[in-house]
């Protein structure tokens, strides 16, 4: 089975002072130990560093790319993808959606993927399932 990771699980797992740390923390041990494969886009994986280096500094931007990035599968998003998922915002005409948002749903779309590990309600709102 294939889940989708989003910032919001990374930077948890991250952040031992992130409220849901322990529960990202825990499942990301459940996932490491199972046959799922993660998969991520360079578009999380961008926001993700970011937020990252911003919030938490250089040794957890390190510790992310070194320990985590190396065990995801990491679509690139093309241009179809991306002109649909600045469609996809524009018509939503939500201030909080991202563009990452909706080219992740894009992809998880076309992918078949339906489970997203991540705190992001939007992905529920999209219908997909989350977890932890």
């Amino acid at each position: 089975m294939v889940l989708f990771a989003d910032t919001s699980a990374f930077y948890a797992l991250l952040d031992a002072d992130d409220q849901n740390h322990q529960r990202s923390a825990d499942e990301w041990k459940e996932i490491m130990a199972s046959d799922r494969d993660v998969v991520t886009t360079n578009y999380v994986l961008v926001e993700t560093y970011a937020l990252i280096q911003s919030r938490l500094g250089l040794a957890a931007m390190r510790e992310f790319h070194e320990n985590i990035v190396p065990v995801l599968h990491v679509e690139y998003i093309a241009p179809d993808v991306h002109r649909l998922g600045i469609s996809a915002l524009l018509a939503a005409s939500k201030r909080k959606l991202s563009l990452v948002d909706c080219t992740s749903f894009e992809v998880m779309r076309a992918s078949g993927i339906r489970q997203a590990f991540t705190f992001d309600n939007h992905f529920r709102d999209y219908g997909f399932a989350v977890t932890p």
